[in-house]
């Protein structure tokens, strides 16, 4: 059975966003120092914008 982790908390999602949006590094990079996967982030930063009209 494939191990499965709690969902991270809204406010961490929106504080990695924030990250990744202002950062000068890539994508990625923030994902590494965060320890998520790039792929999730990818998807939050996706949403954010959808919500914000972007």
């Amino acid at each position: 059975m494939p191990r499965t982790r709690p969902p991270y908390p809204p406010e961490f999602r929106e504080e990695a966003v924030r990250l990744a949006r202002s950062s000068e590094m890539d994508l990625s990079e923030v994902a590494r120092e965060l320890r998520v996967s790039a792929e999730s982030l990818r998807k939050w930063v996706k949403h954010i914008e959808i919500d914000a009209g972007e």
